[in-house]
C-alpha cells in the first residue's frame, strides 16, 4: 500500500504594506481576479475626483478584499456563506450565514502588514 501524500497547504502571502501603490502590487501579483474592479474603483473614487478624503474607505475595502482573496480557504469559505446566503430560505439562517461574513471581513481589515 503506498502512502499518499498530503495535498499541500497552500502558502498565504504576506500583507503588503498598508498604502495604495503597495496594496495594488500584491492584487496584480497574488490576486489578479481583483484588479480590473480595484483600478476601476480607484479611478472613480479617488483618480477622477482629485479627492484622496475617500481614500480611508477606499483602502478598508480593499484590504479587506484581498486579505480574503490571497487565501484560497478564506476566500472559498466566504463565498460559500454568501451562496449559502443566497439560496437560503430561511430568513433566520441567511442572516446568520451574512452575519458570520460580516465579522470575518471585519476581522481581516486588522490584519496587519507583513502578516
Amino acid at each position: 500500500m503506498s502512502a499518499h501524500a498530503a495535498e499541500p497547504t497552500p502558502v498565504v502571502p504576506p500583507m503588503p504594506e498598508r498604502n495604495p501603490k503597495a496594496l495594488r502590487a500584491a492584487i496584480a501579483q497574488y490576486a489578479p481576479q481583483l484588479l480590473p474592479d480595484f483600478d476601476e474603483h480607484w479611478k472613480r473614487a479617488i483618480a477622477d475626483t482629485f479627492d484622496i478624503g475617500p481614500l480611508p474607505a477606499f483602502m478598508a475595502r480593499w484590504w479587506a478584499e484581498y486579505a480574503i482573496a490571497r487565501d484560497p480557504e478564506l476566500d472559498a469559505h466566504m463565498a460559500d456563506l454568501h451562496h449559502r446566503a443566497a439560496d437560503s430560505t430561511d430568513v433566520v439562517e441567511a442572516t446568520a450565514l451574512l452575519e458570520e461574513a460580516s465579522k470575518i471581513r471585519h476581522q481581516v481589515r486588522q490584519t496587519e502588514p507583513g502578516q
